[in-house]
């Protein structure tokens, strides 16, 4: 029996949209949740997906916490989450976060948000009780679950940085690394950014476009343009 299982904690479509009003687009996160399943299951691991309805507790730290403590009370010894927004995320990250896991190591995969893509634990490592104590949301995440972790006894491997997507800009961006995404994923961005950028154009004058900051999921701070 493989020792591993992925864990995809991503909403629905339609919650993530609700939620990610900046990039508010069904298709863009039924698109995204396809490939991450895509790429999944390219590995060859058992995995399980969580939404919204499989999801249980009252803050974001408790739901994912206690997503992690179901996989490892399914007898399984390492788990790998990831999430479904970052289209740069591809089957070798977690084919070597599972090599690694299975040298004794603990796993990371930073995002340039100050959020984390993926994160492989193996159980003797997880402590609900301190996951859900962790500034998740919140700018520097990352760096908090990095020592967290560096406190126990595996060393600590990191994966190369992904950006993942929350605002406009990280659209932007993506869309210059277009061989580094797929393509249905890359005309949803295009769309979107073009559509969003003649919003602006035609509604906003430049002189009173101003920034509120937000917060999502996992340490992901967020951006949205108002008048």
């Amino acid at each position: 029996m493989e020792n591993t299982a992925i864990l995809i904690f991503a909403n629905s479509a339609e919650e993530d949209a609700r939620h990610k009003t900046s990039v508010s687009n069904p298709l863009l996160f039924q698109e995204l949740t396809s490939n991450t399943l895509q790429i999944v299951k390219k590995t060859g691991l058992p995995f399980f997906h969580f939404t919204e309805k499989e999801q249980r507790g009252n803050s974001f730290g408790q739901r994912f916490s206690n997503a992690i403590q179901s996989i490892y009370d399914k007898g399984y010894e390492n788990v790998i989450t990831v999430g479904n927004d970052s289209p740069e995320l591809t089957a070798h990250h977690l084919i070597e976060a599972n090599k690694q896991l299975k040298l004794g190591k603990t796993v990371l995969g930073p995002a340039l948000d100050g959020g984390f893509y993926l994160m492989g634990l193996h159980y003797s490592n997880f402590d609900a009780r301190l996951f859900q104590k962790l500034p998740w949301q919140r700018v520097g995440l990352f760096s908090k679950i990095s020592q967290l972790l560096g406190t126990n006894n595996s060393a600590l491997f990191t994966l190369p940085m992904l950006r993942d997507i929350d605002i406009l800009e990280d659209i932007s961006v993506l869309l210059s690394r277009f061989r580094r995404i797929p393509n249905t994923v890359f005309k949803i961005l295009a769309t979107l950014i073009k559509r969003n950028v003649r919003f602006f154009e035609m509604h906003i004058p430049k002189q009173e476009m101003h920034f509120i900051t937000f917060s999502f999921n996992k340490g992901s701070p967020s951006l949205l343009l108002l008048a």
